[in-house]
């Protein structure tokens, strides 16, 4: 049994600045950041997702933009393997499946942004393709979503998002007991 961390979407259009910046995002950035030196540290596979927008009118992730670059403080070194996706899930249209394989992984711990999406689908896909996973609940972040005239807090959706996929889709999990438990 082999744990991979996977890391979604933890972009630079994501943080204050940006341009779809969430609430919470560099203190989750922090927390995956940790969970990313536990990995290297034991010598873990670890794989990088970015997003790169391409449907039209995208307003965020544009392709060759600082915004759409991975933030700095969960850079991938030489040798980490980066998947590149256009849709919110990260095993939609690309190679992570096949990757996971060649290095043995059955065992997910997967962080990143958004809460809502990308990390909402990507852990449905990875339950969906047989994988055990765990998703450090505080390397994650959201932002407010409105429904039928009605702003939803960030927090609300984060919290909600976590209770749908909690059990039987991932195991949740905070990142120091995540890493200490590597």
């Amino acid at each position: 049994m082999t744990q991979a961390l996977v890391i979604v979407d933890i972009q630079n259009d994501y943080f204050p600045g940006g341009a779809m910046p969430l609430e919470g995002s560099p203190e989750a950035a922090a927390k995956a950041a940790k969970l990313l030196a536990a990995f290297r540290a034991k010598r873990l596979p670890v794989v990088h997702v970015q997003h790169l927008s391409t449907r039209p009118g995208a307003t965020f992730f544009l392709p060759d933009t600082k915004g759409a670059e991975i933030n700095e403080a969960v850079a991938p070194q030489a040798g980490e393997k980066r998947v590149v996706k256009h849709t919110p899930s990260s095993f939609r249209g690309t190679d992570l499946q096949e990757h996971l394989k060649s290095v043995g992984a059955d065992q997910l711990v997967i962080a990143g942004m958004m809460t809502h999406m990308c990390i909402d689908s990507t852990v449905r896909a990875a339950f969906d393709l047989g994988y055990a996973c765990t998703l450090a609940h505080d390397a994650c972040a959201t932002r407010a979503l409105v429904l039928n005239g009605k702003t939803l807090p960030a927090a609300q959706v984060h919290e909600s998002f976590l209770a749908g996929i909690n059990g039987l889709f991932a195991k949740l999990a905070a990142s120091d007991e995540i890493a200490a438990g590597l």
